[in-house]
């Protein structure tokens, strides 16, 4: 279908290494080629822009960079991440509004020896990029275990439908992009109001009880719904909603099991690809009794069962990146 300069972010090399397994497993059946860019560097997520907007904007505008610098033969820039996204694209869209802009981050970039060409390069969402280039149709001809039976939550996230600046999506507030990919790989797509409302972000470091009460609306709304799972677009939202959800639980005393799996680990389950190599089997709450509407069996996990009504401390455990997370949990009560 068509090759693509690539930003993984450091999401997909820390706490959603599933969302990179996944993504690698199916572009080759699809005809994408993703060339990574060389020498990426982190976009600097929200805190750094805040803290200093102008070494912000350098940090990003580095990526972009580097990206014009590899072109070839494709200057369409995939960051399946959605912060990553979205601090790119608006990096360079400032580039393109406001030559002093350019002017000051580029100083700041020959420092490295690098400068930026406002609109050298175009920032796509991959989910877009696989809607739009790839296309729906052409994704369905290549399902061989439908998703049939599976009732989805299509959860986006805040941040991929906006701003918007290239107003690249249906809509802001109820794009349905996701309902269409889910509904193609054979899934039933539940009503989800919620699907750009925010995980909470980083506040389950800065205000947890804050964090607790949105993902909590998140879990809540996706269970009423009786949907088997939440899929997503976005690691923080994926993490979030994953790991944190027992505590959330805690907080309210509440007992909630909703799993939520990346866009691309449902893509790759339908086109018959094994759950391991798509990172299933990873996640704190377990999608086993989900992928059982499906027929797909995910081995017992290697740790004992918590037993039901049973207090569950999760222990924490040190990555080589990222934030510390739970460890998995089997299905089950507590």
């Amino acid at each position: 279908m068509g090759d693509y300069l690539y930003y993984p972010g450091c999401s997909l090399e820390g706490s959603a290494r599933a969302y990179a397994a996944s993504l690698s497993e199916i572009v080759g059946p699809l005809g994408v080629a993703l060339h990574e860019i060389d020498d990426w560097n982190c976009c600097g997520a929200t805190e750094y822009l805040t803290l200093s907007p102008l070494r912000g904007h350098a940090l990003i505008a580095r990526n972009l960079a580097l990206a014009e610098a590899q072109r070839d033969g494709s200057s369409t820039l995939v960051a399946p991440c959605s912060a990553c996204y979205v601090n790119l694209a608006k990096t360079d869209r400032y580039y393109r509004e406001s030559s002093g802009f350019a002017e000051l981050v580029n100083k700041a970039l020959g420092a490295d020896n690098l400068r930026y060409d406002a609109g050298a390069v175009q920032v796509r969402h991959l989910l877009e990029v696989l809607i739009d280039d790839v296309g729906v149709d052409q994704i369905a001809a290549h399902v061989t275990r439908p998703l049939n039976g599976l009732r989805v939550a299509p959860y986006l996230g805040c941040l991929v439908s906006r701003p918007d600046l290239d107003h690249r999506w249906d809509d802001h507030e109820q794009p349905h992009a996701l309902d269409r990919l889910m509904t193609a790989l054979g899934a039933e797509v539940v009503d989800y109001p919620l699907r750009t409302a925010c995980c909470g972000g980083h506040m389950t470091q800065i205000s947890p009880e804050t964090a607790w009460e949105l993902i909590r609306r998140l879990v809540e709304g996706a269970d009423q719904a009786h949907a088997d799972l939440m899929v997503t677009v976005c690691p923080m939202c994926q993490m979030n909603v994953d790991a944190y959800q027992g505590e959330m639980d805690r907080h309210f005393k509440a007992r909630y099991r909703v799993p939520i799996l990346f866009f691309t680990q449902l893509m790759g389950l339908a086109f018959g690809i094994e759950p391991k190599a798509l990172g299933i089997g990873t996640e704190v709450v377990s999608p086993a009794a989900a992928l059982a509407h499906i027929g797909v069996e995910l081995p017992p996990p290697e740790e004992a069962a918590v037993p039901v009504g049973a207090a569950h401390e999760p222990k924490r455990q040190k990555r080589p990146q990222g934030l510390p997370m739970p460890e998995p949990l089997q299905d089950g009560r507590r």
